[in-house]
């Protein structure tokens, strides 16, 4: 549960009546300078959001662009102009630069829709010359016009304005077809191993950019651009982005090999196939290493997958392939099994969590539709060892004694309308006591049945009417 903002308006309609006062008129500038000294005061008794802040300083630049009479104050003007600029700028994207790793200004900025020209004015502005002061006032129109759009209308109605659409996620697939590449290289002649090293190590950096970026088309999906004075809570956000990485891991060419004659699985142990895991159980450590929950994720989504009917089209129906599903179930006991040995208090609730899911999905109450023998050995391999699990397969495993549905019969409904008849005979408790029986005799009215546990105070205990809160004594 997200907890409380503190914003500086006490009402809605404050920022209302400040949006009206700097967008109604552009020339007015007695309503710009009622809007900076709201600002003002607002700054004065609590911090403001990075909207507000960017806005109170284009305002004052604006403001004092009017009043400038004399040539020899422009080059203040351009500086108060560009710090403006450099400020919405940074804030918009230094709390968005999420992951261990940075992206550029110009990637972040173009998934928040922010005009691109001003991420250029920015970086002229801070590392080369100042730019004109044409341009600069262009740029603080623009960026007036883009707050308007993209915080005021929707803070104030939110309901009229429509959802922002984030920039499309780049595809994954060919960013983990350079890392199989490379690490085929690598497995076959160990020796390349230190030739290789650099590349692998960026196709793993674009990964987590990767991740990054997904994190941020999170947050904008649900129209939180990081206007809060901290980041928040980045947690299911980044959860979201890891369950796109999962999915794309779990197709064909990418843990699960594409070919069914390289699915040759280990006869000893419940095992992926040995060079499959030589391939990437480095980057999955990684992954690991950096996001925590990663491991639950994954075996999260193999276990949906194996649980879940695939979709059928009218024409072609889809049958599900067997070795596919059980490589992933092999994944996901290798993941169990692998941080198990690191962190067993985490990955032991992670067991019992799958084993929770995968009974749940397979118990007797359900009737799963697919063919679940993969998510099955699953449920027997995580269960061995283990008295307690071993207990409750075999309650899972149990066969059915009798119908489990049965059709009504006419002796069902002769036994539920005696039952009905017996709970109509029962008479009522007078639970409550009518006001006028009080006043008119409050002894006989004590002794009336009332609910167990309750009982009824006359004048004589001292008990006086009293407003709720207000103690008599």
């Amino acid at each position: 549960m997200r907890l409380p903002r503190r914003v500086p308006w006490s009402s809605i309609t404050e920022l209302d009546q400040l949006c009206s006062w700097i967008f109604t008129d552009e020339y007015d500038l007695e309503s710009k300078t009622k809007a900076i000294n709201r600002l003002s005061a607002w700054r004065a008794i609590t911090p403001l959001p990075h909207a507000l802040e960017s806005t109170l300083a284009l305002l004052s630049a604006l403001v004092h662009d009017t009043s400038v009479v004399q040539p020899s104050s422009y080059l203040s003007l351009r500086h108060s102009y560009a710090a403006a600029i450099i400020r919405l700028v940074n804030g918009l994207v230094d709390p968005l630069q999420l992951g261990a790793y940075a992206r550029s200004i110009a990637s972040i900025a173009n998934q928040l829709g922010l005009p691109p020209w001003l991420v250029e004015l920015r970086h002229a502005a801070t590392h080369e010359d100042l730019p004109s002061l044409e341009l600069l006032r262009q740029a603080a129109r623009e960026s007036m016009n883009w707050l308007l759009h993209n915080y005021f209308l929707p803070t104030i109605n939110p309901s009229t304005v429509t959802p922002p659409q984030s920039a499309p996620l780049r595809p994954l697939a060919p960013v983990l077809k350079q890392y199989k590449a490379l690490r085929k290289i690598i497995t076959r002649d160990a020796s390349l191993r230190t030739q290789y090293h650099q590349e692998i190590k960026s196709v793993f950096k674009d990964v987590e950019r990767w991740i990054a970026e997904a994190t941020v088309s999170a947050n904008v999906a649900v129209g939180e651009l990081g206007w809060d004075s901290g980041k928040g809570d980045q947690s299911p956000k980044e959860r979201w982005a890891l369950e796109r990485l999962c999915e794309a891991l779990m197709e064909k060419g990418a843990l699960v090999p594409l070919s069914k004659k390289k699915r040759a699985f280990p006869a000893d142990s419940f095992s992926p196939p040995k060079f499959s895991v030589e391939l990437w159980s480095p980057l999955l450590s990684d992954l690991h290493a950096l996001h925590p929950d990663f491991p639950a994720i994954l075996v999260n989504r193999i276990v949906l997958h194996l649980l879940t009917e695939p979709p059928q089209l009218d024409i072609v129906p889809i049958t599900v392939d067997t070795t596919y599903d059980a490589c992933l179930a092999r994944w996901a006991m290798w993941t169990v099994d692998n941080w198990d040995v690191q962190n067993s208090e985490s990955d032991l609730d992670l067991k019992k969590d799958t084993i929770v899911s995968l009974i749940t999905g397979l118990g007797p109450s359900s009737s799963p539709s697919r063919d679940t023998a993969a998510a099955m050995a699953l449920l027997q391999n995580l269960c061995k060892e283990d008295p307690e699990m071993d207990s409750a397969l075999s309650l899972l495993l149990r066969p059915q004694t009798g119908p489990v549905v049965r059709e009504w019969t006419a002796d069902d409904i002769t036994v539920m309308n005696e039952r009905l008849a017996t709970l109509l005979a029962i008479p009522e408790t007078n639970t409550e006591m009518r006001l006028s029986e009080i006043d008119a005799d409050p002894v006989e009215s004590a002794e009336t049945t009332i609910g167990p546990g309750w009982r009824l105070l006359d004048a004589s205990s001292g008990w006086k009417p009293s407003p709720i809160g207000i103690y008599v004594g």
